[in-house]
């Protein structure tokens, strides 16, 4: 007979509660920034599962989070849910999130992945890690503090300071290693700069590809979604001549970016947003975080895509995102003072 871990127990419970109480009671307002049409699919089977409509409405993180603090208790909000971590503690201090008892989150959801007060969860992730020329770097950086080092100056593309990637990465390099280091990698790093910081992590890409740089910093989801289908400017051939680095493997591990969300302070469906949550860290809910947008599952031993999978196994950077998001103002005096455009 198959043995059900305490885990599955609570989750199956749930789900079989959904299925019996929940069904054809109700809706979910959901607030999002994620833009990716293949969410559609967590939407449509939550709503298959327990009979619950999910009205969307998206938007830019910091416009919505502006949106239910200017609606206040009258917000129809259910769920807040976006990408960053510094973007989930954002939406804590503005009060627009609150704190929520579950077991079945608590079991599946690793603490570091998690805010202390319970008022967030993440749900998947990506690993932000160096991509290379292998045509013309022999000797690519092991780690994020190699980026610094004078060998490559005028090699590194990166993005604007005003990205959260980077703020959330280099609030990471606080974290570990203390601000004035991290001030001085900061610097260095600026003085690797092949090209003045510009576009987003595809594009950092396509900078290998043109010539513009030989090193790269950009989230495992973009190069991972241009191995599944086409992208513009990244074909088989480009990909192929591009090699990549998981940082710190000997060290911190690799600095993860977090997706996840929160029940809104006022949500209107309290229940039904927590069955929502909770079902965000399915099995079935991971699964396809990985196979549908090219993420790595929030939930331990979950299946990957064959994209993903092919990127390779690497230690992930273990610091507690709640903390890192926490420096990201330090990050950003930091990037002031080293003039990071």
């Amino acid at each position: 007979m198959t043995r059900l871990t305490p885990t599955r127990i609570i989750l199956a419970a749930t789900v079989s509660a959904l299925a019996t109480t929940a069904f054809a009671e109700g809706e979910l307002n959901l607030y999002s920034s994620r833009h990716y049409d293949t969410d559609e699919r967590l939407y449509s089977d939550f709503t298959d599962l327990t009979g619950i409509t999910v009205n969307r409405i998206e938007g830019n993180a910091d416009e919505l989070i502006a949106r239910m603090q200017a609606e206040g208790v009258n917000s129809p909000a259910d769920i807040l849910l976006t990408v960053d971590t510094s973007r989930l503690e954002r939406a804590k201090d503005a009060g627009v999130l609150q704190s929520i008892e579950s077991d079945v989150l608590e079991a599946r959801v690793p603490a570091a992945l998690q805010d202390a007060d319970n008022q967030w969860f993440g749900f998947s992730q990506r690993a932000r890690i160096i991509f290379y020329d292998k045509a013309d770097v022999t000797n690519p950086p092991m780690d994020y503090v190699s980026l610094a080092d004078p060998a490559y100056a005028g090699m590194v593309c990166h993005r604007s300071s005003s990205n959260v990637y980077s703020q959330t990465l280099l609030a990471s390099v606080i974290e570990n290693h203390g601000a004035e280091a991290a001030t001085g990698w900061a610097e260095g790093v600026v003085n690797n700069f092949a090209r003045a910081p510009q576009g987003g992590d595809t594009d950092q890409l396509r900078g290998l590809v043109s010539g513009e740089c030989d090193i790269s910093i950009s989230n495992t989801y973009y190069f991972a979604r241009a191995l599944r289908k086409d992208v513009d400017g990244l074909d088989a051939d480009a990909l192929a001549n591009i090699g990549w680095v998981f940082p710190a493997q000997n060290a911190e591990g690799a600095h993860m970016n977090l997706s996840g969300g929160g029940v809104a302070a006022n949500a209107p469906n309290r229940d039904n947003a927590i069955a929502f949550m909770e079902y965000l860290a399915s099995d079935q809910a991971q699964e396809y975080f990985s196979a549908g947008n090219d993420e790595y599952p929030a939930v331990p031993g979950v299946g990957l895509s064959a994209s993903v999978a092919q990127l390779g196994l690497f230690r992930p950077d273990a610091v507690n995102l709640s903390t890192v998001a926490k420096n990201v103002p330090a990050a950003q005096e930091i990037f002031n003072t080293v003039g990071w455009e």
